[in-house]
């Protein structure tokens, strides 16, 4: 029994160490690349639009509790209730408006950086295929605990994107 788990071990050493293994930092070559301003700048754009419109709600909503405030004493039953529903309605329009400006400016950022992340890729599928790599790992993301005996391909990732 020993023997079988030391060919099987010896086995599966020899398949792993005999792979070509490469690393990059996805973040640094998301970095380098000059579309990514155009792709940040766009996003800032559209966070500035919904929050200028979440803006004049809460200007609005502000100015109608400020209204009400200042006006309560003189008004009936009836208009006060119909006030505060409109008060009430107000602030379930913000609240709704927060949250679907949140999840609408989360999927404009995945529809902007898609193509420049499917470039990345292709460049190192590409690079990873032309210099005989088996695996290429992530050290952007924390997902290498031991490089050593891996070689960096940013270089060649770069030049292949035209970044050098």
């Amino acid at each position: 029994m020993k023997h079988i788990i030391l060919v099987f071990a010896t086995l599966l050493s020899t398949a792993v160490f005999g792979q070509k293994l490469g690393h990059l930092n996805s973040n640094e070559l998301l970095l380098a690349m000059p579309e990514r301003t155009t792709v940040e700048n766009q996003i800032k754009k559209y966070a500035q639009d919904l929050e200028s419109q979440l803006g004049a709600m809460t200007n609005e909503y502000q100015s109608k509790v400020a209204n009400f405030q200042a006006n309560e004493a003189s008004m009936t039953e009836t208009i006060k209730k119909d006030k505060i529903k409109e008060i009430t309605n107000l602030e379930q329009r913000i609240n709704e408006f927060q949250q679907t400006a949140q999840q609408d400016l989360q999927a404009k950022e995945e529809e902007l950086l898609k193509p420049l992340i499917d470039k990345a890729k292709k460049a190192i599928e590409d690079v990873a295929k032309e210099n005989g790599y088996t695996y290429i790992f992530d050290s952007g993301v924390g997902v290498l605990l031991y490089q050593k005996d891996s070689d960096n391909i940013m270089p060649m990732v770069k030049k292949k994107m035209g970044l050098l």
